[in-house]
């Protein structure tokens, strides 16, 4: 299906439907954070509701124009840009701002897709909830766009993705009809379900506009300790023990290699490190525990198991919440730090929990055939999703390694595969992983996939390019 350009007289016909709706077309909406790449269009339009969206859906279906629906701009694998010529029509969904509702007996709050996690976090934190999503890129992220691509972060482990997270969604789909789905249900088993369709669809079967968020108590009792453990496997040895002695009262388990600890250290000298040497492996453990529980006292007991049973080396258990808080802020200025150093390729992905300490393993001796690199891998152990990046060595640039970063990916890829994981744990497909997703993809699974796009977007307006080939 062939589409058009935004251009000035469609441009024009918008703001003569819905005045006000038409903003500048600044870099901000054509740009990614890791500059892979520039994004082009030709319209930007901030509808303020749910009814705007929708008409503006319909102006695109009737004068065949793709649309890129663009939230916080956080995402990592280009979905919220669109390269080339095509001059689409990018609805920023950054004036849909409304927390319509909160019910703290329900533990239910309904948020428009503009509302930004952290002004999540502060109304549900205001009610005496706690809204358990977490991400660095909180303070800018939105709601849309964290269930479109069904973000995860480092709660998972106990909380879920952000799929796990939404009750209902309100979306506007391709012939500009509304999905009215913001149902506050946990049991509703009245047909397909639709939510879970369109989360995670990155924006391609139809444009979240509010959703009904499910909110927790607050534990009573937090706590947070970097342990160091010889090696991946101690890791996963710790997390079956702090599990069985502790069950859902673990929220976070995040593994940091050294390497994010001298990576820190030569682009953030300022953040205080609480090991004088890094240890080769260490892990963040963060505890939520119910009244009556001590975090401090239960993971002082672990760490003196885990020290008998030679999994855990050393440890710092933190003494105030002002040093859980730092624990977290270097954990969370790794990628920031990764950034600064300069990856060659960077890999999202999951693996089962058996096959992690393997892969790690076997992974370095397989690049290092392609050439000398660094090795950052970094992640969400708890639920087996690792960021495993790759790195020039000291003095050399990532632009020397450009020949080789498709071979670099392909090998991480590959032995994913092998281990029967997954390329993509929590980033999406976006427009970088689409041929990937065709290489590893299950083939019935990606022909259902298509089939859904062809019947719910027959026209292909919505985010054309994004998870399947346009």
């Amino acid at each position: 299906m062939t589409l058009f350009p935004a251009d000035e007289a469609f441009a024009a016909a918008l703001e003569a439907r819905m005045p006000g709706v038409v903003r500048p077309l600044g870099p901000q909406y054509l740009e990614e954070p890791r500059g892979r790449y520039a994004g082009t269009g030709g319209v930007v339009a901030a509808p303020r509701s749910t009814q705007e969206v929708a008409q503006l859906v319909r102006a695109c279906a009737e004068a065949r124009v793709a649309i890129v629906p663009r939230g916080g701009g956080t995402g990592l694998v280009g979905g919220q840009v669109m390269p080339g010529d095509g001059a689409p029509l990018i609805l920023s969904l950054e004036r849909m701002r409304k927390i319509r509702a909160l019910d703290a007996a329900e533990n239910v709050l309904i948020a428009e897709a503009g509302v930004v996690l952290e002004e999540v976090h502060t109304a549900a934190a205001a009610a005496d909830r706690l809204f358990p999503l977490s991400l660095a890129s909180q303070g800018s992220c939105q709601v849309g766009g964290i269930l479109a691509t069904n973000a995860g972060g480092v709660n998972v482990l106990r909380y879920g993705t952000a799929r796990a997270l939404c009750l209902g969604i309100e979306a506007v789909l391709a012939d500009g009809s509304v999905l009215h789905g913001l149902k506050r249900l946990r049991k509703d088993n009245t047909g397909y379900d639709l939510r879970d369709l369109i989360i995670g669809a990155e924006g391609t079967l139809g444009i979240i506009t509010a959703a009904s968020l499910k909110l927790s108590p607050i534990p009573a009792g937090e706590g947070a300790a970097l342990i160091a453990v010889e090696s991946p496997a101690a890791a996963l040895s710790l997390l079956a023990l702090a599990r069985d002695r502790l069950g859902e009262g673990v929220s976070a388990f995040e593994l940091i290699a050294g390497q994010s600890f001298a990576f820190l250290r030569e682009t953030m000298p300022e953040l205080r490190q609480p090991f004088a040497t890094p240890p080769d492996w260490t892990v963040l453990i963060d505890l939520g525990l119910p009244r009556g529980l001590s975090p401090d006292q239960a993971l002082a007991d672990l760490f003196a198991e885990a020290a008998e049973a030679g999994l855990a080396q050393d440890g710092v258990i933190a003494q105030s919440a002002a040093q859980r808080a730092d624990f977290w802020a270097l954990r969370e200025a790794i990628p920031q730090a990764n950034r600064r150093i300069g990856a060659i390729a960077s890999h999202d992905i999951s693996l089962p929990l058996s096959a992690v300490a393997d892969f790690i393993a076997e992974a370095p001796g397989i690049l290092a055939e392609i050439a000398e690199i660094r090795i950052n891998c970094f992640g969400h152990l708890g639920d087996g999703n690792l960021h495993y990046n790759v790195f020039p060595p000291p003095r050399r640039a990532r632009a020397d390694y450009d020949a080789q970063r498709a071979a670099f990916t392909r090998a991480v890829h590959d032995l994913v595969a092998r281990y029967d994981g997954s390329i993509s744990a929590e980033h999406g497909i976006g427009r970088l992983k689409v041929e990937e997703l065709e290489r590893y993809g299950d083939p019935a699974a990606l022909a259902v996939m298509r089939a859904l796009k062809a019947t719910l977007d027959p026209l292909g307006i919505l985010n054309p390019g994004a998870v399947l080939r346009g």
